[in-house]
């Protein structure tokens, strides 16, 4: 229902969005980039921990720092979670608990029996995921023979040959190469304790029947465990080698493999297996690396899984332009110029699949030229688009090569994918070793309707590509109107994402599609006028779709979609207004504990803390100046 804009939300409205400008004014830094942090859970820094003992680098000082975060991060009932306000998660209390023990906490300590009893009562470290049984193997805790098998031999699978490494999503693809050589020593370090005092004694859970694929796995995994036992050596040797050259020439320059936590500790691991010492170059650059994403603060350490200043470089751009900025004040120009110079000219992984394409594209991070992603090219190329150089002609030429490589890296179906395109073999999830998130990439809602919105903007419209692509999103919507959010809390984000994009691509506000849309953000729009979406909704939607504590990104990201949609001076609109308005702090940021980014749907989740300040801005600033179209 749409009511006359009140004058007094449209005027604190005004003020509002002036506070939070300048406080993301402020966190330009000189270069002309932004970063907020990327916080996730205790598993990086308990990881660390075991990371530095297997490398014989553990120091009191860093366990004794790092062991002060985890346990300012336990809750009451003894557990750690994967995500603020979640449940208890088994393997993140696991992990947590052997790395206070390792850090020097005796079991007999309130804390710890707390963590040790909720870890029994929720079915022991028997029922903990794979990789947090391949942390305490590689230290004697837990027998190889009872890990899923992954040869290193895969690496010789031909691309046209069902999980050959290209299979795998790129993160997936980094982390397997190096595990499948860690996993041919069988390495098991001594820590010095046993974790007794949380095995259940539970049995192993019954196979599944043969007709299942899971059950054909298991078969041939049982198979692929009595190879191990009597390798054909000569071939292991070589498939070895080609792993460690496969690793080594992925290696990013700052240390890291693709700027993410996974494969980066399990590299250096295989990497040290393989006989490269800690003061070898690829070491000691990864070494450096990982203290580049470290934070310290109050006594405290924790790590970052990851860093994203291409990403949040381009949203505090168009956030900036949205609430006023003019594309040639300093600020913008800086963060353009930027965001020039992080183009991506070489040729990465993504070449597998689509050979032909020229290079182009942005990737997520400082430095990750092997996995520039269809995501953050769309968002920087509407970024770039405004801002104003004295010469605009290295701008026009990377935004031409990015329009081009995304064009390139749609898949058959119409949508596309986050790094990869026809990243889509499911067959990969019945693998016994694969109980951990997404282990593929195929098209998402809202990397497509960002490609799309892009496409629009840039003229192509009518380009049978991007009709291809909204095909897809008409496909793809749920039967309550919404859209799933692969990469962000959930279906708040997939529908902020695809209504604006629809609406620039040309589809009218009045299309049944949109007006469901709209009406399901309606129907979920908390009473204190904000949205949120608890993480929970990846497992239950039935019960949490549309669900949670209102946030300043999801409100954002429902008003956005609501202002594209024609919904200024709606009562919605209004009330989310209002909401943001009344919880800006007195130094014009939000306050956002809870996760609103997603990592693996289901299994690992990120609070972006520059998500809060760029999207609120982007949605007051369409707000404010009556923008809804999007189509600036």
């Amino acid at each position: 229902m749409a009511v006359r804009t009140r004058p007094r939300v449209q005027g604190v409205a005004a003020a509002t969005l002036v506070r939070g400008r300048d406080h993301l004014l402020s966190m330009q830094s000189p270069q002309g980039w932004w970063k907020g942090e990327l916080q996730t859970n205790v598993t990086m820094d308990a990881e660390d921990l075991l990371l530095r003992t297997f490398l014989g680098v553990l120091t009191p000082e860093i366990a004794g720092r790092t062991a002060r975060w985890i346990r300012s991060q336990q809750r009451e009932d003894g557990t750690w979670a994967n995500f603020h306000g979640g449940p208890g998660d088994r393997s993140t209390t696991a992990e947590a608990y052997v790395a206070l023990k390792l850090a020097g906490d005796p079991p007999a300590a309130g804390h710890m029996r707390r963590a040790c009893e909720w870890i029994l009562d929720h079915g022991g470290i028997e029922r903990t995921r794979v990789f947090t049984r391949l942390w305490m193997a590689l230290f004697g805790l837990w027998s190889w023979n009872d890990l899923p098998a992954l040869p290193p031999e895969l690496i010789f699978f031909p691309r046209w040959f069902p999980f050959n490494v290209y299979d795998w999503a790129c993160w997936a693809r980094q982390t397997i190469v190096p595990l499948t050589i860690v996993g041919s020593f069988r390495p098991a370090r001594p820590i010095g304790f046993g974790i007794d005092e949380i095995r259940s004694g539970l049995p192993k859970p019954p196979r599944h029947p043969f007709s299942t694929w899971a059950g054909r796995f298991e078969r041939i995994d049982a198979a692929l465990h009595r190879y191990e036992q009597h390798p054909n050596l000569r071939l292991r040797e070589e498939a070895r080698r080609r792993g460690v050259e496969w690793i080594v020439r992925r290696q990013e320059a700052d240390g890291s493999w693709g700027g993410i936590q996974p494969p980066w500790v399990y590299s250096m691991m295989a990497l040290s297996l393989m006989g490269y010492r800690n003061d070898h170059p690829v070491m000691r650059a990864s070494f450096d690396g990982l203290q580049r994403f470290t934070i310290e603060e109050d006594g405290g350490r924790r790590l970052e899984a990851c860093q994203s200043p291409v990403w949040d470089t381009a949203l505090a751009m168009i956030g900036l332009s949205d609430a006023g900025a003019p594309g040639d004040a300093e600020p913008m120009q800086r963060a353009a110029r930027w965001l020039v110079g992080e183009e991506i000219r070489v040729t990465g992984d993504w070449a597998v699949r689509r050979p032909h394409v020229p290079a182009g594209g942005w990737a997520f991070e400082f430095a990750n030229d092997n996995y520039p992603d269809i995501d953050d090219t769309a968002e920087v190329i509407m970024a770039l688009r405004r801002a104003r150089l004295p010469d605009p002609a290295p701008l026009e030429v990377a935004v031409g090569r990015g329009v081009e490589w995304l064009l390139g890296m749609q898949s058959r179906d119409g949508g596309w994918g986050a790094f990869d395109a026809d990243n889509t073999r499911e067959l990969a999830y019945q693998l016994p070793f694969c109980d951990f998130g997404a282990v593929i990439d195929p098209p998402a809602a809202d990397v497509t309707a960002h490609s799309v919105e892009m496409l629009a903007l840039e003229g192509r419209s009518g380009d049978p590509r991007v009709r291809r692509g909204l095909a897809w999103l008409e496909r793809c919507q749920e039967a309550d109107g919404s859209w799933f959010g692969r990469w962000g809390a959930n279906f708040v984000y997939g529908t902020g994402a695809v209504v604006p994009a629809a609406i620039a691509a040309g589809i009218p506000a009045a299309h049944p599609r949109i007006r469901r849309a709209v009406g399901w953000l309606g129907q979920v729009q908390n009473p204190d006028g904000g949205w949120g979406e608890d993480l929970r909704s990846y497992g239950d939607p039935s019960a949490w779709s549309g669900r949670g504590e209102s946030t300043a990104s999801q409100t954002a990201w429902a008003l956005l979609a609501l202002l594209a949609a024609g919904g200024s001076g709606t009562e919605a609109v209004e009330r989310g207004v209002a909401w943001l308005a009344q919880t800006q702090r007195a130094d014009g940021s939000w306050d956002e504990p809870w996760f609103t980014g997603t990592g693996f749907p289901g299994h690992f989740y990120i609070n972006y803390h520059l998500y809060r300040q760029v999207f609120p801005l982007q949605a007051l600033g369409r707000y404010v100046r009556g923008i809804g179209s999007g189509l600036q």
